[in-house]
């Protein structure tokens, strides 16, 4: 009991703590346990007594989401900007590849909608000495998203073609002419790509052919696959939706029926 009421008058004197009492009490017999003989029991009290100096935890900021913050209506700060591209190099040419970003357009409501979707450019430049290119000569094809989906849905031995006219509409059609061939090597290890471009307004009639090996091609096909729903845009949708935002953004589309589907 003296050592209960020593426990008690530190507890009153010590702020706030935390006490574990394990067991909080029991008792040991030094002898043989007999029912009949309570006098040999000992009494063990077994406190033990455990203080927590609470202290104040400062959480670091985390740093901005360089993508979601690029994300249209994203708000804050815009960070640094960056370039990538691959690049092949053989004897003949050199080919570059590189993504190019949605184009989005603000609306009255202060949401944003895609005006244009992204592309991936290839860049062909001609070799002009060993492990040289003139890239003053380059020639340039845009690749579509469904043209970016054959590409990457090609086989070892099938092969593709795509026709631009840059004028297209305008009155200067027809005097730009860009054909893309994307065409099996004829051992199987990789693909040829050609483009030839023939341009009246510069008298330039080129054609830029360059072979991909098999491991090459393959790490196209993996880029492709990576920035397709990128260069379409979903990126910025997928950022900017939110749990409780789900039930406005159903209700909104619900015009288009595709709610009703799974209402049924």
């Amino acid at each position: 009991m003296q050592g209960l009421q020593s426990l008690s008058s530190a507890l009153t004197t010590t702020p706030n703590p935390r006490l574990r009492l394990g067991p909080s009490l029991f008792f040991q017999s030094s002898t043989k346990r007999t029912a009949f003989s309570p006098s040999i029991w000992s009494k063990k009290l077994s406190v033990k007594c455990e203080y927590f100096q609470q202290q104040r935890l400062t959480t670091p900021t985390a740093p901005n989401n360089s993508f979601s913050s690029q994300t249209p209506g994203g708000g804050g700060t815009l960070p640094p900007r960056y370039f990538v591209g691959h690049s092949i190099y053989k004897g003949k040419a050199a080919l570059t590849v590189e993504p190019r970003a949605p184009e989005f357009t603000p609306l009255d409501s202060g949401a944003f909608k895609l005006s244009k979707e992204g592309f991936v450019l290839l860049q062909f430049a001609p070799a002009a000495g060993v492990r040289q290119y003139d890239w003053s000569r380059k020639q340039v094809f845009s690749l579509s998203v469904t043209e970016i989906g054959t590409i990457v849905s090609l086989g070892k031995k099938d092969s593709c073609e795509f026709f631009h006219d840059p004028f297209k509409g305008k009155s200067e059609e027809g005097k730009v002419r860009k054909v893309l061939k994307v065409e099996p090597l004829p051992d199987g290890s990789g693909h040829f790509f050609n483009l030839s471009v023939q341009n009246k307004l510069v008298n330039v009639d080129e054609s830029i052919y360059i072979p991909i090996t098999r491991a090459e091609y393959t790490v196209l096909v993996s880029a492709f696959n990576f920035i397709l729903p990128y260069i379409l845009g979903w990126h910025a949708f997928a950022n900017s939706i939110k749990p409780e935002d789900t039930g406005r953004v159903n209700n909104a589309n619900s015009r288009y029926g595709g709610d009703f589907e799974w209402s049924r």
